[in-house]
């Protein structure tokens, strides 16, 4: 589906703001040089699938938290592992403080 011309423009407008922005290219780069180790960017799938498995079930006890955290410990001290999550969390950040802007430019509840 495709929108009317001006909306068009406007998301190529803040899709090639994205692009061109540090935060990305930050991610970018992180991720570029993850992709350069072998099944390293497999592990760190395999981590957030746990982690978001984790959350989404809701099962946040503070002993499997914990559990999770010590079991990927060494891995998260990686500094290619480290430097990636936080490039992609910057990401998501700015994605998500898009998206509320808009949300809150609208009005929409």
């Amino acid at each position: 589906m495709r929108l009317e011309g001006r909306l068009d423009q406007a998301v190529e407008a803040l899709s090639t703001a994205l692009r061109e922005s540090e935060v990305y290219g930050k991610y970018l780069t992180a991720l570029e040089t993850v992709k350069q180790h072998p099944g390293l960017k497999e592990q760190i799938d395999e981590y957030r699938r746990k982690n978001y498995m984790m959350q989404s079930v809701g099962d946040m006890a503070f002993e499997r938290i914990e559990l999770f955290e010590r079991e990927y410990l060494d891995f998260r001290e990686n500094p290619l592992v480290s430097d990636f999550l936080a490039a992609e969390l910057a990401l998501c950040r700015t994605i998500q403080q898009i998206n509320f802007n808009i949300t809150e430019a609208l009005n929409f509840e």
